[in-house]
């Protein structure tokens, strides 16, 4: 179902399925970043559930303990079809950490929260990405909703921008979460561009809430 008006980037708790209609085909990313093909094509077969508990706490290492409380993100991801689930835990202070699992290998990954408009496009247009002008413009375009009820993360934050690095397999993934008008309702999506070398794949996740 749609998003709710009281779920927002400041509030993802809950349970949210990825809505395999409204997404984009999430094999050739997959096969950017070396999954083989027989995974590839049960996660495109499987139906994968998001449990979010978002909450204020301390950050995770390297964050000194001194530094104070930050926005913490757990997520665990299922996925029908016998797919081995994941688990997730972010801290939304920028900081770069190390996470593996059994999918993607060890990455090396941050997250923070960003305004939307111009100061979305500077988030991944800088840093160490890489990317080309319709990349940024993909990521952080007009699509997004950005009115003042959408603006519930720290500063007035209307998204969350998260870049993961596989130095291992060579390639990044840089991704920002929101809320966009998709289908005639207010959804919870992902815009997601993958690099590997002079290679890229753009796509967008939607998902439902489930109450």
């Amino acid at each position: 179902m749609a998003a709710p008006a009281s779920k927002t980037i400041g509030d993802l708790n809950g349970t949210w399925v990825m809505n395999k209609n409204l997404s984009d085909n999430t094999e050739p990313g997959l096969a950017l970043q070396g999954i083989g093909y027989l995974t590839r094509k049960a996660i495109g077969l499987a139906s994968v559930t998001l449990t979010v508990k978002q909450y204020s706490g301390p950050p995770l290492p390297p964050a000194a303990a001194e530094a104070g409380d930050c926005v913490r993100i757990d997520i665990e991801q299922t996925a029908t079809g016998g797919i081995k689930g994941t688990t997730e835990n972010r801290c939304a202070d920028g900081e770069k950490r190390s996470h593996s699992d059994w999918l993607f290998g060890t990455v090396e990954s941050s997250s923070r929260f960003v305004p939307a408009g111009d100061a979305l496009k500077q988030a991944v247009g800088g840093g160490d990405y890489g990317l080309d002008a319709a990349s940024i413009e993909y990521l952080a375009g007009s699509n997004w909703l950005a009115d003042e009820s959408e603006k519930t993360g720290p500063d007035g934050a209307a998204h969350l921008v998260s870049c993961a690095d596989n130095q291992k397999d060579g390639w990044i993934a840089v991704q920002v979460w929101g809320f966009q008008t998709i289908g005639g309702e207010r959804r919870y999506a992902r815009n997601i561009v993958l690099k590997k070398g002079d290679k890229k794949v753009e796509m967008r996740l939607v998902y439902d809430y489930i109450p």
